[in-house]
């Protein structure tokens, strides 16, 4: 029998000054059982970036045709895909066919800069993708964050990313391993 996911709620204000957009959204995050807390933080870390009214949730861990988030337009096509960890290169070509735009946050330590290693040379032809590490520093601390109800608010100024829950805020730390076009 299989074990359930774990539901978690947060109140997320965003106010994301680089964009103009100010914003509170209710989200529900479902945490498969073989997901760690590092990586469901790290999805709403990844929505507190590019909030929008449209972008939503994957159907999880083990929905392997669908991104950890997305952005539709109104008629259905996938305007932004956001994958979060270290997808592989078949899973990100994919994306390019089927989006405009390719997000991916990856986490992990030195296990980045190998993942990157192997496969910087074949996606350098995409210019829809961004490729963003995000420091160990940064995700243990968002894990720390982790609860099953939690208060939090987005600060984005001047390309810096705050992030706090009333207790504790932390800077986000991110270095970017492939800039593409951007398009928000």
């Amino acid at each position: 029998m299989a074990l359930p996911s774990t539901i978690h709620k947060a109140d997320l204000n965003v106010a994301d000054m680089d964009r103009h957009y100010y914003a509170d959204h209710s989200l529900t995050l479902a945490r498969h059982p073989s997901e760690t807390e590092e990586r469901m933080m790290v999805r709403l870390l990844a929505f507190a970036l590019h909030a929008h009214e449209r972008l939503e949730f994957g159907r999880g861990i083990s929905t392997t045709d669908e991104p950890d988030l997305w952005q539709r337009d109104l008629t259905g096509r996938i305007e932004l895909w956001i994958e979060v960890g270290q997808p592989d290169e078949r899973r990100l070509r994919k994306a390019f066919g089927q989006s405009e735009r390719v997000v991916v946050y990856a986490y992990g330590g030195r296990s980045v800069d190998l993942w990157w290693g192997k496969i910087e040379r074949e996606l350098a032809r995409y210019d829809n993708l961004e490729v963003v590490a995000l420091s160990a520093e940064t995700t243990e601390a968002l894990a720390a964050m982790s609860r099953r109800t939690m208060q939090l608010q987005a600060m984005v100024q001047d390309g810096e990313v705050w992030l706090g829950n009333g207790d504790a805020r932390i800077a986000i730390e991110r270095t970017w391993l492939m800039r593409g076009r951007v398009a928000e």
